[in-house]
């Protein structure tokens, strides 16, 4: 389930990046409301998502979904700059996070190997 908090915390950085760039610094009131529930729903699944998976691995993946996402989102649907190795280098970062829930073990996982 951790897994599964992280990838919506991740998510919702996507979202409230953008809603942070609408709220025109805090100034747009609908927005800036959208923006900071954003980021206190995105902070408490990430908390939640903590509590299993190593924080540098959670943290990687938190961040590297909302960069990839936020990137992709804007080359898609807001007319920001597209070219290949912008493309690559998301490839690159979204195996990054790939490589990194592949190889990572649960805190559950790893306190049941213990016992």
């Amino acid at each position: 389930m951790s897994w599964i908090y992280l990838v919506i915390a991740g998510v919702s950085e996507i979202a409230w990046a953008f809603g942070l760039k609408y709220s025109e610094g805090f100034t747009n009131l609908l927005p800036t409301i959208f923006t900071i529930a954003g980021i206190l729903f995105s902070f408490y699944l990430f908390s939640k998502a903590i509590r299993d998976i190593p924080i540098g691995t959670a943290y990687a993946v938190f961040t590297g979904i909302g960069a990839a996402g936020t990137v992709i989102i804007g080359m898609l649907f807001l007319n920001e700059t597209a070219s290949i190795l912008k493309v690559i280098l998301v490839i690159t970062l979204l195996s990054g996070i790939i490589g990194l829930k592949l190889t990572s073990g649960d805190k559950k996982a790893e306190k049941g190997d213990a016992a």
